[in-house]
């Protein structure tokens, strides 16, 4: 598929995206939608069934449902510009781990960017003391609190660690150091050694 063919179809799916998160379902752009998946990637379910099933048939709930897949399947992904609320869950996160970095010791400057060779990807970046590094970050990783916790405390970690050339956070029963995680459904620190305990909810390290 050509680079023009890539941006039309990123078009597309941003108008149905905007569309149905407002509840309006056109079914217009979403057959066209339909068809641009299904010529592009074969092994479609979504965009089969609209195309073969009669649209007197495609009541509300099938026609949403299938807007949905077929907005996955064709690996569509707001950015911020669509989601500002993303960021600001983000950003958030990155004040609740800026408290355990605090506790650490650490004094230099964090935010969240978005550099200039991330414009084209829509990726944001952890800036710590004026250089911004570490993994990029997807917006939709704001789209829960939780979950943007563990994606900013592991990029925190990760360019606090290349700056200082040491390991941050540690563990302070086996001064092993720490990784992000899930449990029970909250972010939290847990050690990286045998077992890898629970050690502090992500924000709530003591040193």
């Amino acid at each position: 598929m050509t680079l023009c063919c890539v941006g039309a179809m990123e078009q597309l799916a941003r108008r149905v995206y905007v569309a149905a998160r407002a509840g309006h379902l056109d079914i217009g752009p979403i057959m066209e939608l339909a068809f641009a998946v299904y010529e592009s990637y074969w092994n479609s379910p979504s965009a089969r069934e609209l195309l073969e099933r009669p649209t007197a048939e495609l009541g509300d709930a099938a026609l949403t449902r299938l807007t949905w897949q077929l907005l996955d399947e064709a690996a569509f992904e707001p950015g911020f510009d669509l989601e500002p609320g993303w960021w600001r869950t983000l950003e958030a996160a990155l004040a609740v781990v800026e408290r355990d970095v605090r506790v650490g010791g650490i004094r230099q400057s964090l935010r969240l960017v978005i550099p200039d060779w991330d414009r084209e990807s829509g990726q944001a970046r952890v800036e710590f003391g004026g250089g911004a590094g570490g993994p990029g970050i997807w917006p939709i990783s704001g789209q829960d609190l939780q979950g943007a916790l563990e994606v900013i405390a592991d990029a925190v970690q990760d360019v606090v660690m290349e700056a200082k050339w040491a390991v941050w956070p540690t563990c302070p029963g086996h001064n092993l150091g720490l990784r992000s995680g899930c449990v029970d459904g909250r972010a939290v620190w847990t050690c990286a050694g045998s077992g890898g305990h629970a050690v502090a909810p992500i924000g709530q390290l003591t040193g």
